[in-house]
């Protein structure tokens, strides 16, 4: 009897420690892979098929330790010389004006007597992604507190901006990073996340469903008697032809001679002060959209360093924590070029 309970507490033993281990993700995220487990917790078993049943729960979407600094910097220069349909010289013309010190930018000045856009092409406007931006673009109640309400037309424009920006070589060859990582296990997976963590309502003011991180960086938001958000260069442009907006300066004008370029600028939005607002400028929305998600997805809430044409820029982020969806995935908070 007692060679039984013996025998018993061995197997036992032996279950809990080796077995039954292998059966699980716990304290296995990003292990290397071996074959003599009966289900893996690496960076490419999703790609496989073969993780055990909770590595979601216990590594995460992101289980993404295995996603290098050097390799971000690398797929952001991908990215940036994939972005055909970022805007050339002749099709985007800035006036930037005046440049101040960061010391000046709370005094509200205009230095600046004309708008930034001097010109901007009908051709650019009219390719697919910056056609289904601008379709977002007016869906929104800048003010926080305003329930967001979404009709089913306006979620299709959701789905085809998302769609169209996938469709180009930039949507692409994010994807397939994230998927060789084991991010992702499809591309229709991919979408539906970046429709939630984008495009999900959550609250900013009086428990009311009225921000997405979509609205907040892209269309803009006015909180506190101040300009939130608004990092997109093309809402700049269509609030700024249709006398909405008041370009005084900018603080930050990157290194880039080309398009995308970083400028940080100060600006009155329909009465309300944007003291610094940073954004790529002449960048497509597809090359926004995969730089900001990149950077999200590996490095929530953090800055993340990138590197575009042989310069490196810092892009912060942040998540918005007092929700969440899923299986405690995070919403896009904010996400913005850093500037100094």
């Amino acid at each position: 009897m007692m060679k039984i309970s013996l025998i018993l507490f061995l197997t036992i033993t032996l279950i809990s420690q080796g077995h039954t281990g292998s059966l699980s993700c716990k304290g296995r995220c990003g292990e290397p892979y071996d074959s003599s487990n009966d289900c893996h917790c690496d960076s490419h078993c999703q790609q496989h098929e073969d993780c055990c049943n909770d590595f979601k729960n216990q590594c995460g979407r992101r289980a993404l330790a295995s996603v290098s600094d050097a390799e971000i910097k690398s797929l952001s220069e991908t990215l940036y010389k994939l972005d055909h349909n970022r805007a050339t010289a002749s099709e985007l013309v800035i006036d930037p004006q005046t440049l101040i010190s960061s010391s000046e930018t709370s005094s509200r000045d205009d230095h600046s007597s004309h708008p930034l856009f001097k010109q901007v092409s009908s051709t650019l406007l009219s390719k697919p992604t910056y056609k289904a931006l601008l379709n977002l673009l007016d869906n929104y109640k800048r003010m926080t507190g305003e329930v967001e309400d979404v009709p089913s037309q306006e979620e299709q424009e959701q789905d085809t901006f998302l769609q169209q920006a996938m469709n180009t070589d930039v949507g692409k060859e994010l994807y397939n990073f994230l998927h060789s990582k084991g991010i992702y296990s499809s591309q229709s997976e991919f979408i539906q996340d970046l429709k939630m963590m984008w495009f999900g309502l959550y609250s900013r003011s009086s428990g009311k469903l009225d921000s997405s991180g979509f609205e907040h960086i892209f269309a803009g938001e006015i909180k506190g008697g101040k300009v939130s958000g608004f990092h997109n260069w093309l809402q700049f442009y269509l609030n700024e032809k249709q006398g909405l907006l008041n370009y005084y300066s900018h603080s930050f004008n990157g290194p880039w001679t080309s398009y995308p370029d970083v400028l940080g600028m100060q600006f009155e939005w329909d009465g309300y002060f944007k003291e610094v607002g940073s954004a790529f400028i002449g960048s497509s929305p597809e090359f926004d959209l995969a730089i900001y998600s990149l950077c999200y997805i590996t490095r929530p809430g953090k800055k993340c360093y990138v590197s575009l044409g042989g310069q490196t820029l810092g892009i912060q982020t942040y998540t918005w924590d007092n929700s969440s969806y899923g299986d405690g995935k995070k919403y896009i908070a904010s996400a913005y070029p850093a500037t100094p």
